[in-house]
């Protein structure tokens, strides 16, 4: 085995070890965050920051296209009007793996004033992202696969699958069906 071929498979046993380890944590936290969004009105604002916010966009976009409507909002452009976007029937889902993303904490007492509810995805309930959230889903990563363990990449794959857990516990609750699948896609190979 070549050590490229030994580099790539540590990755994917590190983040499959971080994500098995995490199913094995999911609490009643994660059951109110579905909760929560599940009651949700309106949209489902998702927002997040550098890997956070690309993260949040992918997000946001399986959330939509499994019926739960929402989109992502960067939370820079919602300092500068952005914040237009969000109705009083929305819930945000906000993701910062420190739970300190300045761009991010900014908004949320604004968020708050508004009395929507905030869903935060982040390492720290304390932290001040977890201080603001009404529901609060854990990013626990020991290791990131990174040999630096500095990059995003156990907490990035983990945030992804868990949005994903969201969104299928949603349309457990929906009861979302092939066909309605089917309408929010028609076009290409999945249409």
């Amino acid at each position: 085995m070549s050590d490229t071929i030994k580099i790539a498979a540590n990755v994917l046993k590190t983040e499959a070890n971080e994500l098995t380890r995490n199913d094995e944590i999911l609490d009643g936290e994660f059951e109110k965050a579905v909760e929560v969004l599940y009651k949700t009105k309106g949209k489902v604002v998702v927002t997040g920051v550098g890997k956070s916010g690309h993260v949040g966009a992918k997000i946001a976009a399986t959330l939509a296209s499994t019926g739960t409507p929402s989109f992502f909002m960067h939370p820079t452009e919602a300092m500068h009007g952005d914040l237009g976007m969000i109705g009083k029937d929305d819930t945000l889902l906000a993701i910062s793996f420190s739970g300190e993303s300045e761009e991010l904490t900014k908004i949320l007492p604004h968020v708050q004033r508004f009395g929507v509810p905030i869903v935060a995805m982040a390492r720290d309930k304390f932290s001040t992202l977890g201080k603001f959230s009404d529901a609060f889903v854990k990013l626990d990563v020991s290791k990131e696969a990174c040999p630096l363990d500095a990059a995003p990449t156990s907490s990035t794959t983990l945030t992804l699958a868990l949005g994903d857990a969201l969104a299928v516990c949603l349309m457990e609750k929906h009861g979302f069906k092939k066909e309605d699948f089917a309408n929010f896609h028609p076009g290409g190979s999945l249409g």
